[in-house]
C-alpha cells in the first residue's frame, strides 16, 4: 500500500462503464442512480458538452455527455445507451454513457498513476489506471465534469 491512499481502509466499491470502445469508472458513493436514455431539452448556449435537461421526478437534472465531456466524438444516443445520475460536488447531474458494464470492488494500491505521456487533459479528468481482469479501466474524477467556471455557464 502506497502512502497516497488517503486514510482509506480496506476496498471500495467503483462502477465500471463503456464510452466507445473505453471502460471508464467512478467511486459508487457519488452515484444515485442509473437510468434508460431519455432524450434531453437543449439549453441555449449552453456548452458542446451539455446534451441539455431533463425531468428527473420534478427536477431538472443537466445531462452531460460524457464521450464529448472527455474530447471523443459526441454520443449518438440509442436505446442501449444509459444515464447515470451523479452527485458531482453540490449538483446532481447526469452522465450520457453508452453502457454500465460492472461493480469492481478494488483497493487503493491497484490504481496507478495516470501515465506521464497521457495529455494534460486527460490528467484532469482521469485518477489513475486500474488494470482489473485483462481490462485497461481509467478512474474518472467526478468533480473535474463541471468545472467550476463552466457550471456558471450550465
Amino acid at each position: 500500500m502506497n502512502d497516497s491512499n488517503k486514510n482509506r481502509k480496506g476496498p471500495r466499491e467503483l462502477i465500471a462503464f463503456r464510452i466507445g470502445t473505453q471502460e471508464f469508472c467512478v467511486d459508487i458513493m457519488s452515484i444515485r442512480e442509473i437510468r434508460g436514455w431519455t432524450p434531453a431539452t437543449p439549453l441555449p448556449q449552453s456548452p458542446s458538452f451539455v446534451r441539455g435537461v431533463i425531468n428527473l421526478r420534478g427536477a431538472v437534472l443537466p445531462i452531460i455527455d460524457l464521450a464529448a465531456r472527455l474530447g471523443f466524438p459526441p454520443a449518438e444516443p440509442t436505446v442501449r445507451h444509459v444515464i447515470i445520475v451523479a452527485q458531482v460536488e453540490h449538483q446532481v447531474v447526469g452522465l450520457l454513457v453508452d453502457a454500465v458494464l460492472d461493480i469492481l470492488s478494488v483497493t487503493d494500491d491497484i490504481v496507478q498513476a495516470t501515465p506521464d505521456v497521457a495529455s494534460e487533459m486527460a490528467k484532469i479528468f482521469v485518477l489513475g489506471v486500474l488494470a482489473v481482469e485483462g481490462r485497461m479501466i481509467s478512474l474518472i474524477a467526478l468533480d473535474h465534469v463541471l468545472p467550476p467556471q463552466e457550471r456558471e455557464v450550465a
